[in-house]
This record gives C-alpha cells, sequence and structure tokens, in this order.
C-alpha cells in the first residue's frame, strides 16, 4: 500500500467513525499511519547519514553527528517491530548498526545490530540490506585483523549487490578488498582490483567512489 493510500485509509476511518459511529476501521487506519511514520523516520535518517557521510570527504575538522539521526532510526525499529514488518526491522536494525560504525567508530555496539539485520534481511529475500549489513560486518572484521573472514563477507555482500544491480556498490566492496589483499601482502592483486573497482565506478559515474579509489592507491 502507497502511503497515498494510508492517508486515505485514516480519512475514510476518520468519516465512518464520526457520521456513523462504526469505529472499526481505526485500528487498522492506527497501523496504516504507523507504517507512514516508520518509512518517513527511516528516509529522514538516511539523508541526515547521507549529509555526514559527505561532510567527510570535506577539508577541515570531521563533522558532527547530527543528534536526531539515531532518534529516527530507533523509533522506525520501533513501529517496524510493533507493525511485525520484519523486513523493515531489518533495515532500521542495519542502519543504527551502520551508525555506530561509521559516526561513532563503536564495532563493540554497532555489529549485533548488524549481525540481526543480517539474519532478518535473509530470511525475508532483502538482499538489498544483507549486501550493506554484510559490508559492514565485512568492515568490522577487518577492523578486527580478522581477514579471511573480512574478504568472506566482502566477496558475499558483493555477489548480492551485483545480483540487485548495484554495480557501483560493488566498487565500493572491491577497495575493501583491495586493502584486505593489501594486508596479505597480496598488493599486486590489490592495485589489479582497484583498477577494475575505478573502471565499474566510472563508468556508472559514481564519482564520490573514484575519488575513494585513488585515496587507496596512495596508501596501499
Amino acid at each position: 500500500m502507497v502511503i497515498e493510500d494510508r492517508i486515505e485509509q485514516a480519512r475514510e476511518a476518520y468519516e465512518r467513525t464520526v457520521y456513523m459511529g462504526d469505529i472499526s476501521a481505526l485500528v487498522d487506519a492506527e497501523k496504516a499511519l504507523d507504517a507512514v511514520e516508520a518509512d518517513v523516520a527511516l528516509a529522514r535518517g538516511k539523508i541526515l547519514h547521507a549529509r555526514f557521510q559527505n561532510a567527510t570527504g570535506d577539508a577541515g575538522p570531521p563533522p558532527a553527528e547530527n543528534p536526531a539521526e539515531l532518534p529516527l532510526f530507533e523509533r522506525a525499529l520501533e513501529l517496524y517491530r510493533a507493525l511485525g514488518d520484519t523486513r523493515g526491522e531489518a533495515e532500521a536494525l542495519f542502519w543504527i548498526g551502520c551508525l555506530h560504525q561509521f559516526i561513532r567508530r563503536d564495532n563493540e555496539t554497532a555489529v549485533p545490530h548488524l549481525e540481526r539485520s543480517c539474519r532478518l534481511a535473509a530470511e525475508t529475500g532483502d538482499k538489498w540490506t544483507q549486501s550493506e549489513a554484510l559490508r559492514h560486518l565485512g568492515i568490522a572484521a577487518h577492523a578486527a585483523n580478522r581477514l579471511d573472514e573480512a574478504h568472506e563477507q566482502l566477496e558475499e555482500s558483493s555477489r548480492l549487490r551485483r545480483d540487485t544491480g548495484n554495480l557501483p556498490g560493488v566498487a565500493s566492496n572491491m577497495i575493501g578488498l583491495a586493502y584486505i589483499a593489501a594486508a596479505q601482502n597480496r598488493r599486486t592483486e590489490a592495485l589489479a582490483t582497484l583498477d577494475e573497482a575505478r573502471a565499474i565506478a566510472l563508468a556508472h559515474e559514481a564519482h564520490a567512489i573514484v575519488r575513494h579509489i585513488e585515496q587507496a592507491r596512495t596508501t596501499i
């Protein structure tokens, strides 16, 4: 059901109650509005996260966390759980985990959220969320120097991203795979991986990914 339909459902429930004394539709209308609120909260949180991520590429001091972001994701999670929307729950859990990892640099807090997100996404067939959770679990494993585990998770994330047509995301994962290869003394393979990633990113006009690739090339 699209947002407009859910709003219309609430209007009709109101009119049935006021004019006919029939309150039977109010509960379903409230649930529909809860679904709208959850979707909007998640979308607003993602916009704030995108602003933070974009600001990390600017010169100067690192950006400050927007205090509204985490409450938005947590509200979405609360509503999705109450609605029994497992797919929505998985995505909200991912974004909570991503915030703790990427913004707060706290893998200890992030990983349980990411692991549950990955499980629920797999159960519901949500390849997009599963691929994102696997990517960030791979990042956590890399940070803990569990390189083989990190490689496996990034490769599986890339497979799912290919399935969903997210080729810029594949290129982004390849940067992580290149860093892992370099850490395992496979520098030639690492540079070849970056070359392939750059070709994919350029083909899809993923200019932010290209910048990350060039930065990785100077580091490896």
